[in-house]
């Protein structure tokens, strides 16, 4: 068994293509996709932040101030309305960016005229920040007209806050930096993860089974002193040691990324939740992919022992990820905890368990059921695939 497996490794270390799905994809280029989602992503909130909007101000006249502070303001360019224009057709146009259409009597009191209603006319279709930016503008002369009515009531401070927020809700949030950074990236850490397993085994085992039909050097591995069995073995780890090692590269990839980030941009939540996260947690995790990584490997395996070409056994490879995506996103979806059914579920419970390690909630006695619930499934899938090797018609169907 050592040997076949020495001597695929050897192939699959020979292979530019995997190594380059293995180690160069997530060293580099998963931090750099994502580095570059980040950027572009707060440069447009940037540009729509610092882009001139153009504007048409409807019955100005009726709140004068309001108007001057919109004019005066930087990043904002007045156009006139046509006569006879419809204002909502005006700004599908493109003409302007929004219409702000006033109130008679905007300048009255509050208290004698009710609550002023200003239109605001635009398109919110695409990424903008019209409303964020005209409020930044309307906020101070509204809070003033509010002083100006409270003082007229000779209503004191603090009656003025009780009245504004009759009840108060105070939070207390008992999770601590980890727990509550834990709960939103600890799904995402399984989804990523699953998918880099999977992923980082199927050209392995498209060529190991699939690729040595098509090359021809199947038989003559079947006629050499090895037992079918140790050849099944040896492939299996073969497929094993690649998805977790493009797994695990991944993972120190993100966090040293992680760390860059942390230190680099000052992300003190980053930095904390890296430092808050025990050892031995991020040991379980790792054990945690084992059996999942066997049940990968088996899958992969028997599809490629069953296909007549490299390119076949990709095309059943496909779908895979379909059935590993499924049980991962509905470990990530909100109220779905690690309890009752849920904790039987395949990949779903081990998603859920990574969830809580990082977390740092986990019950780590739950952990041996999860744990021999999945390796089990996965030696039962490894049993299929020494069975289906050892039948010929499936060989040289």
């Amino acid at each position: 068994m050592w040997k076949v497996f020495l001597k695929e490794l050897k192939e699959v270390v020979r292979d530019k293509k995997t190594m380059f799905f293995m180690i160069l994809l997530p060293l580099l280029l998963f931090p750099v996709i994502i580095g570059g989602v980040a950027y572009f992503s707060s440069k447009a909130a940037q540009d729509a932040q610092n882009k001139v909007l153009k504007y048409t101000l409807l019955n100005a006249g009726a709140a004068p101030t309001l108007a001057t502070v919109i004019q005066e303001a930087e990043g904002f360019e007045q156009v006139e309305l046509a006569d006879g224009i419809d204002i909502r057709q005006w700004v599908k146009d493109e003409h302007v960016d929004f219409v702000l259409e006033f109130p008679d009597g905007f300048v009255a009191q509050p208290l004698a005229s009710g609550q002023h209603n200003v239109q605001l006319y635009y398109n919110g279709a695409g990424f903008n920040a019209i409303k964020s930016r005209l409020e930044k503008l309307i906020e101070p002369i509204a809070s003033e007209a509010q002083r100006e009515a409270f003082n007229s009531l000779n209503i004191t401070e603090e009656q003025q806050k009780v009245l504004i927020t009759p009840i108060s809700l105070e939070e207390i949030n008992v999770a601590d930096t980890r727990e509550n950074i834990g709960e939103v990236i600890g799904g995402m850490v399984a989804y990523v993860v699953f998918i880099l397993c999977l992923q980082g085994g199927m050209i392995p085992a498209a060529d190991l089974g699939a690729g040595e039909k098509e090359r021809g050097t199947l038989e003559t591995l079947l006629i050499s002193p090895i037992d079918r069995n140790k050849i099944v073995f040896g492939k299996f780890l073969t497929i094993a040691v690649a998805g977790v090692t493009t797994a695990l590269i991944t993972v120190l990839s993100m966090a040293i990324w992680g760390v860059i980030a942390g230190q680099g941009l000052a992300i003190e939540a980053i930095s904390n939740f890296l430092v808050a996260i025990d050892v031995l947690d991020l040991i379980l995790v790792f054990l945690m992919l084992i059996p999942v990584v066997a049940i990968f490997s088996a899958l992969l395996l028997s599809l490629s022992i069953y296909a007549k070409t490299f390119k076949e056994a990709q095309g059943y490879m496909g779908p895979l990820v379909v059935f590993v995506i499924v049980p991962v996103v509905l470990a990530a979806m909100p109220g779905i905890e690690l309890e009752g059914v849920w904790a039987w579920v395949p990949l779903t419970n081990v998603a859920l368990a990574m969830k809580e390690l990082i977390k740092g909630t986990m019950d780590y006695y739950q952990l041996i059921g999860i744990f021999a619930s999945t390796a089990i499934i996965a030696g039962l899938l490894l049993g299929f695939c020494v069975h289906w090797f050892n039948k010929e018609k499936v060989l040289f169907r």
